[in-house]
């Protein structure tokens, strides 16, 4: 599987949590459901945690001029 972006995973995301607080999925398919948003959700937080780090090192770098 390529890459997602941010983006693609966090709509991926919402569009999972929609269907399985909606209902009417039978227990096989929830806990796919289920573990494709603790996926989903990895990604999302590897992007932000980069997202943070690059902001520190560039908050450290300001400060350090």
């Amino acid at each position: 599987m390529a890459q997602l972006s941010y983006e693609q995973a966090r709509d991926e995301l919402a569009s999972v949590v929609a269907t399985l607080e909606a209902g009417g999925v039978g227990l096989e398919e929830s806990l796919k459901l289920w573990e494709r948003g603790e996926e989903l959700a990895a990604i999302c937080q590897h992007w932000l945690d980069g997202a943070r780090a690059k902001l520190e090192a560039a908050k450290s770098q300001v400060e350090a001029e």
